[in-house]
């Protein structure tokens, strides 16, 4: 072995490295990525929840337990119900997590020590309900919870998946990312696909104008994408017996959505790379906030607030809140309104960014 030449191939191949700019700042990017978002982002102790409150009694000791409750910072109050159906619409929008009712005959059952207060849980996310049941742990008046009737203080009612079963949570999610990884992909290479392959030099000299290229590369995969939406809902139920309790269109709707957000971006990253490895990088450094940030695998509400506004932008979190809406608390598109106006306009924005960045040239 000639050290001379070995030398030499090491030189050559750092400065390759050097004039590849998007590998180079993937090789800094991704340490300090995955540190920042385990060190900081992911929080598996939930705060501030969204949280209603229906408080039938009104009286001093109520509102003074409520604010109890609501100084641990676990929930955060933003909604005052009349009654426990009020707070049932609020869950089954997505717009609380838990639901606190106190009767109106509270001070009565607080002095013969029976059951004076119920919390009513979204249960289509399992870390809700642990942070329901540690708030059902917590003591009242001051006093130690022990003995069967002091564990009837404060009970706890989970509603769209009472048995806790993971695959009810899992998989409806599991759609979204499968649609994130293959859409994203696949036409993150699309257009530099063509360029190695020497297909740009036909479509230049053909009267296609960028924006029926660009949409008529989305187009096929809009169905690949819906027939890897049914593979997913029909093995969900055959094998984990997980519910539709909502509209099978507005499922099928709501992934259509996700699937042109994922086409539109994964457009855009093909005019960035310049090549299918560099595709790829971008793509997985997409990938890996989305499964980490949207809610997914650990809480949203656990992330820090700035993390939570990042978090916002990426699809897979509006389609998450969308796709579990549907499926198992039974909601409808239009009670859903704000994450499907969420995608739509991300979806023309990185499609008009994509077709003006794109030039039907070479170079």
């Amino acid at each position: 072995m000639n050290l001379r030449r070995l030398q030499a191939v090491m030189v050559k191949e750092l400065r390759q490295m050097r004039r590849d700019r998007i590998t180079l700042a993937m090789i800094v990017a991704i340490p300090v990525m995955q540190l920042l978002l385990f060190g900081y982002a992911i929080n598996t102790n939930l705060r501030d929840l969204a949280a209603g409150v229906a408080d039938q009694a009104d009286t001093a000791a109520s509102r003074a337990l409520v604010m109890d409750i609501a100084a641990t910072t676990v929930i955060r109050p933003t909604l005052a119900a009349q009654t426990p159906q009020q707070l049932m619409e609020a869950m089954r929008r997505g717009e609380i997590g838990i639901g606190i009712v106190i009767p109106p005959d509270f001070e009565r059952r607080r002095i013969e020590g029976r059951e004076r207060v119920q919390i009513l849980v979204d249960g289509s996310d399992n870390a809700v309900q642990s942070a329901a049941a540690q708030l059902a742990q917590m003591p009242l008046d001051g006093m130690a919870r022990t003995g069967p009737a002091a564990e009837r203080a404060i009970s706890v009612v989970a509603f769209y998946n009472p048995e806790r079963r993971s695959a009810v949570n899992i998989v409806p999610g599991l759609i979204g990312v499968i649609l994130t990884m293959t859409m994203v992909l696949f036409t993150g290479v699309a257009i530099v696909r063509e360029r190695e392959r020497g297909n740009m030099e036909l479509l230049i000299a053909t009267p296609v104008s960028s924006a029926e290229l660009m949409i008529g590369k989305v187009l096929p995969y809009v169905a690949i994408g819906l027939v890897q939406t049914t593979m997913v809902l029909a093995l969900g139920l055959w094998l984990f017996d997980v519910p539709i309790n909502g509209s099978v269109l507005h499922v099928y709707v709501a992934a259509m959505l996700l699937i042109v957000a994922n086409l539109a971006l994964g457009l855009l990253i093909s005019t960035r790379a310049r090549s299918q490895f560099q595709a790829m990088q971008m793509t997985f450094f997409i990938f890996l906030p989305s499964i980490l940030l949207s809610g997914f695998m650990f809480p949203f509400s656990g992330m820090p607030r700035a993390v939570q506004w990042l978090a916002e932008i990426l699809p897979l979190t509006h389609f998450l809140r969308l796709i579990r809406g549907v499926m198992l608390r039974g909601a409808s598109l239009w009670e859903l309104w704000a994450d499907v106006l969420a995608l739509l306009a991300f979806t023309a924005l990185m499609m008009t960014a994509a077709i003006l960045r794109f030039r039907k040239r070479l170079d």
